[in-house]
């Protein structure tokens, strides 16, 4: 398996630099990080996590910013969202941005996206949540239509414009991306507009299964074998990670809790560690 990082980067953290030079320097492949442009403070969607919603949730930076500053100063390490609320974001705006970022990057990004669990947020977005799911898909089409063609058009419920032009496109062709998330469609989903599934199932024997039925899904709609990352594993364990391999997970996101330097650095190293035992 490979191995890479996930954390919620604020105002109060690890810079992103600091963060990302000492991943590549460890031997990680690849550091994600999550998106909430703001919080509502009615708090009424409960936290799925828990009665407490943490406080990084409304301090996390804005991630292509993040990302941004780790890849213009890394070499190899891949960077990506996990995940990128797509239904609080303009199609054309992310699919510029996700572009720009990977040409910049010379192609180290990776998209991961979901429609999100805080329905306040997004309906401050202009998004009936009852349809999120729908917006997903359409925005997701609409995005590779402005990555594969010179001049694009799109014209569906949530999504319509004529023809544009948008640089730069994307350095990888297709440019990957993920779904994530856990419901009972997620499958279909990743299926018809995914490149790879980005689940965060706690059970490990119902993520096997749940891998199994996706490749044999895969396999029958003449599709080669989809890729698996596993999004934010908090207390890793060889044990775990012994589970993970033989579910056909491909990559494990070890979750830094969101923290400063002199905390983050060493559990780091021993992520490293432990991660070194299972590639």
């Amino acid at each position: 398996m490979q191995f890479g990082l996930s954390m919620f980067i604020t105002d109060e953290t690890i810079a992103p630099v600091a963060l990302g030079r000492a991943a590549e320097d460890a031997g990680f492949d690849s550091i994600f990080v999550p998106e909430h442009t703001h919080i509502p403070a009615s708090r009424e969607s409960p936290w799925p996590g828990g009665a407490e919603l943490p406080r990084e949730y409304s301090h996390t930076l804005d991630p292509f910013v993040s990302l941004s500053a780790i890849a213009a100063t890394t070499e190899r390490l891949r960077v990506g969202t996990g995940i990128a609320l797509i239904v609080e974001r303009d199609p054309i705006t992310l699919a510029h941005e996700a572009a720009s970022l990977d040409h910049l990057s010379g192609g180290r990004f990776e998209l991961r996206i979901g429609a999100g669990w805080n329905l306040e947020e997004m309906r401050n977005h202009g998004t009936d949540p009852s349809r999120r799911f729908a917006v997903m898909r359409e925005r997701v089409l609409a995005m590779r239509e402005i990555w594969a063609h010179d001049e694009a058009s799109f014209h569906g419920e949530f999504v319509d414009f004529d023809r544009i032009w948008s640089w730069p496109k994307p350095v990888q062709q297709p440019l990957p991306v993920w779904v994530g998330g856990t419901g009972a469609r997620v499958l279909d989903r990743v299926l018809e507009y995914g490149d790879g599934w980005f689940p965060n199932m706690r059970d490990l024997d119902e993520l096997a299964a749940r891998i199994a039925e996706l490749q044999r899904r895969a396999a029958d709609a003449g599709r080669e074998r989809i890729p698996i990352t596993y999004f934010g594993l908090r207390d890793p364990d060889d044990e775990k990670l012994e589970k993970m391999a033989a579910a056909g997970v491909d990559r494990v996101l070890l979750m830094l809790p969101p923290a400063g330097a002199d905390e983050t650095l060493p559990r780091l190293e021993r992520y490293a560690e432990l991660a070194a035992r299972h590639r």
